[in-house]
């Protein structure tokens, strides 16, 4: 079909024409970067934690001022073993899903003159690290002699283990296994690389989506911290027994108060955590439906207005031999000429915004393949919504022409 018709037609219409690529545009922009963002909260909420989340539940107690750690380990993991149907249980700091506990800065040298990343220390003991069933894909499982005291907040030197992810980014092409790094004066080395953990708010740490899984684990020994503990059980059974590990562990512990948003399984750890992530989900599929909406009425109205001032036009061509085929490819071209421009402007637009989620959300890149997506989307959404003006055109007879005359 010749375009110039048809756009010598929208030439006299300038103004509408604007107002509908605008729109499309906008439509194009906004839809782009909702999907990148609903795809990367959803991404995010499947994060893998490492750890069989099913089988495992956590305890905290808060509020024992001047308790011995040896203490209250010692009656907590007592207690908490005479549980019917726990397999294992352990001291830690916290787990994924779980508080902040250990962020910190290292650096690949000793001076501090090559900054690595801001990392998530686990400190675990060795019940611990059997209740979560850890073991490294590379390297070797701790010995007795790698679970050390912690010196004021972290031990002072230890073999550790890092993950995959956290390896590539500080060593990339590089074999882990044996390399150093500093936090201050506190050293490490790397001893075994975790396929997957993840830290305790992935998404939401200082270094965002990219260090979900920016995890160190350091092994310390058992009286080393109190308060905080993971225990195992089976699936079916956990609920009853993390139900029963709160209240043994206020009857072990009276003078301490129980962390009620901290004693839960972890699928609840997660399901709490990533609430947000499902609101905001929810929240912008309901923003691309108002959207298309919106961007579908728009096309209708103005179609409908071309169509009522047209139609002596269309009677003439109807006339002169147009059939309704024509006339409906020439409102269905005409449309698709209009989403084109839309779309190519929203592309840019699309950008352009994807720019400031990145330098205030430190989001990523928005990848290409968002693109023809929304582009695809616009134009079938474009085609749909002309339809009814079209065939209401194309059905125009004839004698119109002669009536109009």
């Amino acid at each position: 079909m010749d375009i110039k018709p048809i756009l010598s037609a929208l030439s006299r219409h300038r103004t509408a024409t604007a107002l509908i690529v605008l729109e499309i545009a906008l439509a194009c922009a906004v839809l782009c970067n909702a999907f990148f963002l609903i795809g990367t909260r959803l991404n995010l909420m499947h994060i893998d934690s490492g750890v069989d989340e099913s089988a495992l539940a956590t305890v905290a107690l808060n509020g024992c001022d001047g308790c011995k750690a040896a203490d209250v380990n010692g009656r907590v993991l007592s207690a908490l073993r005479a549980i019917p149907g726990v397999r294992a249980v352990g001291s830690v700091n916290t787990v994924p899903f779980g508080p902040r506990a250990g962020y910190a800065g290292i650096d690949l040298d000793r001076e501090g003159k090559h900054f690595g990343a801001v990392v998530h220390f686990y400190l675990f003991d060795a019940g611990a690290i059997q209740t979560l069933g850890l073991h490294p894909e590379q390297g070797t499982d701790f010995t007795t002699s790698d679970y050390q005291p912690i010196d004021t907040y972290f031990p002072k030197d230890a073999r550790v283990w890092i993950t995959r992810s956290l390896a590539q980014h500080l060593w990339p092409g590089e074999n882990p296994l044996g390399k150093e790094f500093w936090l201050s004066n506190y050293h490490y080395r790397v001893a075994g690389v975790l396929a997957h953990f993840a830290v305790t708010d992935p998404g939401r740490s200082e270094e965002g989506l990219r260090g979900a899984e920016w995890s160190i684990i350091v092994p310390v020994v058992g009286d080393a911290q109190s308060g905080s503990y993971v225990l195992r059980a089976d699936p079916h059974d956990l609920a009853g027994v993390a139900r029963a590990a709160r209240q043994a562990m206020t009857r072990a512990v009276p003078e301490a108060v129980l962390e009620q948003e901290q004693s839960h399984t972890l699928a609840e750890l997660r399901r709490t955590y990533f609430q947000s992530d499902r609101a905001m989900a929810g929240l912008l599929i309901a923003v691309i439906m108002a959207m298309l909406l919106v961007t579908a009425l728009g096309i209708v109205g103005l179609a409908s207005f071309w169509v009522q001032q047209r139609t002596k036009q269309i009677g003439i061509r109807r006339a002169l031999g147009a059939t309704r085929g024509d006339i409906l490819r020439y409102f269905q071209t005409e449309n698709f000429l209009l989403a084109s421009a839309g779309i190519v402007l929203g592309m840019v637009a699309a950008y352009a915004i994807n720019q400031v989620l990145m330098r205030h959300f430190e989001l990523p890149r928005l990848p290409w393949t968002y693109l023809p997506v929304g582009a695809v989307l616009l134009w079938t959404l474009g085609q749909l919504a002309v339809l009814g003006p079209a065939l209401r055109a194309a059905a125009i007879p004839p004698v119109v022409a002669t009536r109009s005359a």
